[in-house]
Protein backbone atom coordinates (compact mmCIF):
# COMPACT_ATOMS: atom_id res chain seq x y z
CA UNK A 1 0.00 0.00 0.00
CA UNK A 2 1.82 3.66 -1.12
CA UNK A 3 1.86 5.99 2.09
CA UNK A 4 -0.26 8.77 2.36
CA UNK A 5 0.50 12.07 1.74
CA UNK A 6 -0.69 15.10 3.86
CA UNK A 7 -2.79 17.64 2.85
CA UNK A 8 -2.04 21.55 2.73
CA UNK A 9 -4.55 21.87 5.39
CA UNK A 10 -3.16 19.24 7.87
CA UNK A 11 0.33 20.60 7.05
CA UNK A 12 -0.90 24.25 8.25
CA UNK A 13 -2.76 22.75 11.19
CA UNK A 14 0.21 20.75 12.70
CA UNK A 15 2.44 23.80 12.38
CA UNK A 16 -0.11 25.71 13.84
CA UNK A 17 -0.58 23.46 16.64
CA UNK A 18 2.96 22.53 17.41
CA UNK A 19 3.79 26.36 18.02
CA UNK A 20 1.12 26.07 21.07
CA UNK A 21 2.63 22.21 22.12
CA UNK A 22 6.03 23.84 22.51
CA UNK A 23 4.75 25.23 25.79
CA UNK A 24 2.15 22.66 26.91
CA UNK A 25 3.20 19.63 29.21
CA UNK A 26 3.22 16.32 27.46
CA UNK A 27 0.02 15.27 29.11
CA UNK A 28 -1.37 17.95 27.55
CA UNK A 29 0.29 16.68 23.98
CA UNK A 30 -1.49 13.40 24.77
CA UNK A 31 -4.80 14.80 25.39
CA UNK A 32 -4.99 17.08 22.11
CA UNK A 33 -3.41 14.01 20.07
CA UNK A 34 -6.32 11.63 21.56
CA UNK A 35 -9.16 14.43 20.76
CA UNK A 36 -7.62 15.29 17.49
CA UNK A 37 -7.45 11.79 16.10
CA UNK A 38 -9.68 9.36 18.74
CA UNK A 39 -8.89 5.95 17.56
CA UNK A 40 -6.64 6.32 14.94
CA UNK A 41 -3.39 6.49 16.55
CA UNK A 42 -0.89 4.50 18.27
CA UNK A 43 1.90 4.29 20.84
CA UNK A 44 5.41 2.85 20.14
CA UNK A 45 7.14 2.25 23.29
CA UNK A 46 10.24 0.07 24.02
CA UNK A 47 9.50 0.36 27.86
CA UNK A 48 13.16 1.97 29.18
CA UNK A 49 10.60 4.29 30.80
CA UNK A 50 7.00 4.52 31.89
CA UNK A 51 6.33 8.38 31.90
CA UNK A 52 4.93 8.52 28.85
CA UNK A 53 3.38 5.24 28.37
CA UNK A 54 1.61 6.22 32.34
CA UNK A 55 0.40 9.61 30.59
CA UNK A 56 -1.82 7.29 28.11
CA UNK A 57 -2.55 4.79 30.20
CA UNK A 58 -4.40 7.83 31.79
CA UNK A 59 -6.17 9.15 29.38
CA UNK A 60 -6.54 6.67 26.62
CA UNK A 61 -6.32 3.06 28.16
CA UNK A 62 -7.55 1.40 25.52
CA UNK A 63 -5.20 2.36 22.56
CA UNK A 64 -2.83 0.39 21.18
CA UNK A 65 0.91 -0.15 22.35
CA UNK A 66 3.35 -1.61 19.97
CA UNK A 67 6.29 -3.21 21.34
CA UNK A 68 9.13 -3.56 18.72
CA UNK A 69 10.09 -7.17 19.85
CA UNK A 70 13.52 -7.24 17.56
CA UNK A 71 14.46 -10.44 18.85
CA UNK A 72 17.56 -9.59 20.23
CA UNK A 73 16.03 -7.87 23.75
CA UNK A 74 17.53 -8.48 26.95
CA UNK A 75 15.88 -10.97 28.98
CA UNK A 76 15.37 -8.23 31.88
CA UNK A 77 13.68 -6.06 29.03
CA UNK A 78 10.71 -8.59 27.89
CA UNK A 79 9.67 -9.94 31.24
CA UNK A 80 9.36 -5.81 32.11
CA UNK A 81 7.35 -5.47 29.01
CA UNK A 82 5.22 -8.49 30.10
CA UNK A 83 5.12 -7.43 33.96
CA UNK A 84 3.35 -4.07 32.66
CA UNK A 85 1.32 -5.40 30.61
CA UNK A 86 -0.49 -7.18 32.94
CA UNK A 87 0.01 -4.75 35.81
CA UNK A 88 -1.80 -1.72 33.11
CA UNK A 89 -3.87 -4.12 31.13
CA UNK A 90 -2.17 -2.89 28.04
CA UNK A 91 -4.19 -2.85 24.77
CA UNK A 92 -0.15 -4.35 23.69
CA UNK A 93 0.98 -5.72 20.15
CA UNK A 94 4.29 -7.40 19.71
CA UNK A 95 5.76 -7.10 16.67
CA UNK A 96 7.90 -9.44 15.08
CA UNK A 97 10.59 -9.40 12.20
CA UNK A 98 10.12 -11.07 8.98
CA UNK A 99 11.64 -13.97 7.59
CA UNK A 100 13.54 -11.45 5.29
CA UNK A 101 15.42 -11.05 8.52
CA UNK A 102 16.07 -13.97 9.49
CA UNK A 103 20.29 -14.90 8.87
CA UNK A 104 20.96 -11.12 9.96
CA UNK A 105 22.05 -10.77 13.02
CA UNK A 106 21.70 -8.11 15.06
CA UNK A 107 23.87 -5.26 14.76
CA UNK A 108 25.16 -6.12 10.96
CA UNK A 109 24.12 -3.50 8.45
CA UNK A 110 20.20 -3.56 7.74
CA UNK A 111 19.45 -5.35 10.95
CA UNK A 112 17.45 -2.17 12.80
CA UNK A 113 15.73 -1.82 9.22
CA UNK A 114 14.21 -5.35 9.22
CA UNK A 115 13.66 -5.79 12.53
CA UNK A 116 12.26 -2.16 13.62
CA UNK A 117 11.73 0.19 10.98
CA UNK A 118 9.62 -2.41 8.78
CA UNK A 119 7.73 -3.91 11.67
CA UNK A 120 6.44 -0.25 12.95
CA UNK A 121 5.52 0.27 9.39
CA UNK A 122 3.07 -2.68 9.31
CA UNK A 123 1.85 -1.97 12.55
CA UNK A 124 0.85 1.99 11.79
CA UNK A 125 -0.13 1.52 8.46
CA UNK A 126 -3.62 2.79 7.73
CA UNK A 127 -3.20 5.09 10.40
CA UNK A 128 -3.50 8.49 11.38
CA UNK A 129 -1.12 9.03 13.99
CA UNK A 130 1.72 7.42 15.63
CA UNK A 131 3.11 8.77 19.30
CA UNK A 132 7.03 8.45 20.27
CA UNK A 133 8.51 8.48 23.52
CA UNK A 134 12.25 10.65 22.03
CA UNK A 135 13.24 13.44 23.38
CA UNK A 136 15.70 16.64 21.74
CA UNK A 137 18.44 15.44 24.63
CA UNK A 138 18.73 11.84 23.38
CA UNK A 139 21.35 12.48 21.13
CA UNK A 140 22.29 15.29 18.74
CA UNK A 141 20.41 13.86 15.65
CA UNK A 142 17.25 14.84 17.28
CA UNK A 143 17.82 18.37 18.74
CA UNK A 144 16.01 20.02 16.25
CA UNK A 145 12.90 17.73 17.27
CA UNK A 146 9.41 19.10 16.60
CA UNK A 147 6.45 17.90 18.78
CA UNK A 148 4.27 17.29 16.00
CA UNK A 149 5.56 16.54 12.47
CA UNK A 150 4.73 14.74 9.62
CA UNK A 151 6.15 11.83 9.64
CA UNK A 152 7.38 11.00 5.68
CA UNK A 153 8.59 7.21 6.00
CA UNK A 154 5.41 6.06 7.60
CA UNK A 155 2.66 8.62 5.57
CA UNK A 156 1.18 9.44 9.21
CA UNK A 157 1.56 12.40 11.67
CA UNK A 158 4.03 11.63 14.73
CA UNK A 159 3.74 13.29 17.62
CA UNK A 160 6.80 13.24 20.59
CA UNK A 161 4.73 14.30 23.26
CA UNK A 162 8.22 14.69 25.60
CA UNK A 163 10.28 16.19 22.96
CA UNK A 164 10.55 19.04 25.29
CA UNK A 165 11.68 17.24 28.54
CA UNK A 166 15.25 16.52 30.38
CA UNK A 167 16.26 13.02 31.94
CA UNK A 168 15.57 15.07 35.02
CA UNK A 169 11.71 15.18 34.07
CA UNK A 170 11.65 11.94 33.71
CA UNK A 171 12.91 10.79 35.90
CA UNK A 172 11.08 13.00 38.46
CA UNK A 173 7.82 12.08 37.16
CA UNK A 174 8.95 8.75 37.78
CA UNK A 175 9.68 9.66 40.82
CA UNK A 176 6.37 11.53 41.77
CA UNK A 177 3.76 8.48 40.46
CA UNK A 178 5.96 5.88 42.27
CA UNK A 179 6.58 4.37 38.59
CA UNK A 180 8.77 1.35 38.31
CA UNK A 181 11.55 1.73 36.17
CA UNK A 182 13.65 -0.84 33.50
CA UNK A 183 15.62 -3.29 36.04
CA UNK A 184 18.74 -3.03 34.02
CA UNK A 185 18.68 0.97 35.10
CA UNK A 186 20.36 -0.48 38.37
CA UNK A 187 22.96 -2.24 37.07
CA UNK A 188 23.91 0.83 35.54
CA UNK A 189 22.43 0.53 32.41
CA UNK A 190 21.50 3.96 30.72
CA UNK A 191 20.08 3.75 27.20
CA UNK A 192 18.85 0.10 26.71
CA UNK A 193 18.52 -1.62 22.71
CA UNK A 194 19.30 -4.62 22.10
CA UNK A 195 21.47 -7.02 24.43
CA UNK A 196 24.32 -7.81 21.87
CA UNK A 197 24.90 -3.68 21.06
CA UNK A 198 23.82 -2.32 24.07
CA UNK A 199 26.66 -1.38 27.17
CA UNK A 200 26.94 0.44 30.30
CA UNK A 201 27.57 4.42 28.92
CA UNK A 202 31.39 4.93 28.44
CA UNK A 203 30.92 8.43 28.35
CA UNK A 204 30.19 10.44 31.47
CA UNK A 205 27.34 12.20 31.13
CA UNK A 206 26.11 10.56 27.96
CA UNK A 207 23.64 8.06 28.34
CA UNK A 208 23.17 6.51 24.89
CA UNK A 209 27.07 6.27 24.88
CA UNK A 210 26.50 2.83 25.21
CA UNK A 211 23.93 1.84 22.74
CA UNK A 212 25.23 0.11 19.50
CA UNK A 213 28.76 -0.84 20.87
CA UNK A 214 31.43 -0.86 18.59
CA UNK A 215 29.68 0.47 15.65
CA UNK A 216 29.37 3.97 13.86
CA UNK A 217 25.39 4.82 14.21
CA UNK A 218 23.22 6.95 16.64
CA UNK A 219 20.18 5.86 15.32
CA UNK A 220 18.36 2.49 14.38
CA UNK A 221 16.17 4.50 11.48
CA UNK A 222 12.63 5.13 13.08
CA UNK A 223 13.44 8.87 13.88
CA UNK A 224 15.66 9.77 11.05
CA UNK A 225 14.21 11.50 8.56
Amino acid sequence: MPLMSPTTALLDELALVNDDMERRSPLDVVRWTVERFGDDVVMACSFEDLALLHMINQVAPAMEIVFLDTGGHFPETLEFVRAIEQRWSLNLTRTNPGLDASGVDCGTEGCCALRKVAPLQRAVQGRAAWISAVKRVDAPSRAAMKVLVWDEKFGLVKVNPLATWSDDDVAYYLRANDLPEHPLWAEGYASIGCASVTTKPDVAGDRRSGRWAGLEKEECGLHEA
